[in-house]
Formats: structure tokens, C-alpha cells, sequence
């Protein structure tokens, strides 16, 4: 039974709350959730002693998340970055403020699930034979798409599928398109969780770095966050300090950030 400062988290509650902890294995996922319902139950116990009171007909759960939200902004004060610091971490991260690279490419999917390996083997195959057509013939790629691609969407437009930035692809997608030459076609089909992919990379336009007058506001904002994530931390951790905390193992166990 785990108890904080006499107040019982019953079974139940970290049965609920398990669901929102994704972890390798459920014994990781029941403490997860455990320690968050600790350090939640931490803050609203200390939001009471200093006086934030629940409003009145709201939500139970929207008003303990406003009461916490009143008692981390009242207890928790950073100052500004200032300008070194600014530029300081810009220079240091300066990948970070970019201008996104972007992509026109085209493609002809053949589709096949990651679970059905007969299926896959034959998309892998098709999508071979058609790699070899468009090689003999690179001006067929189009006609090929719309004969074939199984990708509905791009398959009407000769397999283009527009201009791509990063993270709107699967990983070996954007491996493929980082390897290729505007104009090349892939050297063997690529696979993703989707099927196997015959791709072209059509045009690239590589990113640029923002200078630091337009991206200040952009670094203002990470070290903002970052300096509020840590403040979070170290007040949770004074508050498990002098809390009678039972049931549960805290030290060392990361506190999960309450919004």
C-alpha cells in the first residue's frame, strides 16, 4: 500500500493510471504510473496547505490540473536568459535553427504489411522488376506509377508525392532521399512498414542556418522550457524531502513533469 503524508493511493488509481505509462514491462509501467500519482498527490497536498482552493463546479480532474498549474507558476520564479546566454547556446546549437531541407520526390509503392512475410517477399519483388523498367527507361517512371503504385494518393500524379521535410517520412525513406542525387532513382527497393518502394529524388533544397536575430526568439523559448523543466524537478524533489512517503522507492526514480 503506498501512502503519502497518510493519504492512500489505492490499487484502483494506479490501475487507471498505468494506461497513460508506456514501458517495457508492466512492472516498469505500474511504478511509472505510481510515482506520477505520488508526485501528484504531493503537489495538490501542498497547493491545499498554501490555501489554492478547488473551484467551484469545475471538472474534478481539470481542477486539480488548475490547481497545480497555480501552485507551480505562484512557487516556481526564473529570470529572463539573458543576451550571452542567448547567443551562447545559438552558437553552440546552431543545427538546431535551421531552415527545414526539403524534398520533391516520387515513388511507386507496392504494398505489403510488416507481419506477412510471403506477401512482403512478393512486393519486394514487383518492386524490383519495375526498378529494372524504370533503369532501361527512366521517362516509363510515371506511367509505371500510375499503372501500378498502390499508393492512391500520388499514384494519379505519376507517383510525385510534393515537397517532403524531415520526419514526414519513415526513417529508410528519408535514408533513401539523404543517399540520392536530384534525378537518381533508388539502387534497390526500399522497405518500410508500408511495402517496398521504388523512389526518386526530383529536387533537393538544403536548409540554411537562421541568423541569430530571427531565431533568438525560437532560443528564448528552449531555454525557457528547459530552465522550467529542471525548476519543476528540484521542487518536486524538496517536497518528496519532507514528505512521509510509504510504500514506494523514490531515490534515484525520475519525477515525471507535471504540466
Amino acid at each position: 500500500m503506498i501512502t503519502v503524508n497518510g493519504k492512500t493511493i489505492s490499487q484502483e488509481q494506479i490501475a487507471r493510471e498505468t494506461q497513460y505509462h508506456p514501458a517495457p514491462s508492466l512492472e516498469a509501467a505500474v511504478h511509472q504510473a505510481s510515482v506520477a500519482l505520488v508526485v501528484r498527490e504531493l503537489l495538490l497536498q501542498e497547493a491545499v496547505g498554501l490555501g489554492i482552493q478547488t473551484p467551484v463546479g469545475v471538472d474534478p480532474v481539470a481542477s486539480e490540473e488548475s490547481i497545480i498549474g497555480v501552485l507551480l507558476e505562484r512557487e516556481i520564479s526564473l529570470p529572463a536568459a539573458d543576451e550571452e546566454s542567448l547567443r551562447r547556446y545559438y552558437e553552440s546549437n546552431r543545427k538546431k535553427f535551421r531552415s527545414p531541407d526539403l524534398f520533391e520526390a516520387s515513388h511507386i509503392l507496392f504494398a505489403a504489411r510488416s507481419d506477412q512475410a510471403q506477401e512482403r517477399e512478393g512486393a519486394r519483388a514487383a518492386a524490383a522488376a519495375t526498378l529494372e523498367e524504370v533503369r532501361r527507361d527512366p521517362p516509363s517512371f510515371e506511367r509505371l506509377a500510375k499503372e501500378r503504385s498502390d499508393d492512391k494518393e500520388s499514384r494519379e500524379q505519376g507517383g510525385h508525392l510534393g515537397q517532403i521535410t524531415r520526419g514526414q517520412t519513415t526513417p529508410e525513406f528519408e535514408a533513401c532521399l539523404d543517399a540520392l542525387t536530384p534525378g537518381e532513382v533508388c539502387r534497390e527497393p526500399v522497405g518500410t512498414r508500408y511495402g517496398y518502394h521504388v523512389i526518386r529524388l526530383d529536387r533537393t533544397v538544403r536548409g540554411r542556418d537562421l541568423p541569430f536575430e530571427i531565431a533568438r526568439e525560437r532560443v528564448a523559448e528552449y531555454l525557457g522550457a528547459s530552465a522550467w523543466t529542471r525548476a519543476v524537478h528540484q521542487y518536486i524533489q524538496l517536497l518528496v524531502g519532507k514528505a512521509d512517503i510509504k510504500g514506494i522507492e523514490l531515490d534515484g526514480a525520475p519525477t515525471p513533469l507535471v504540466q
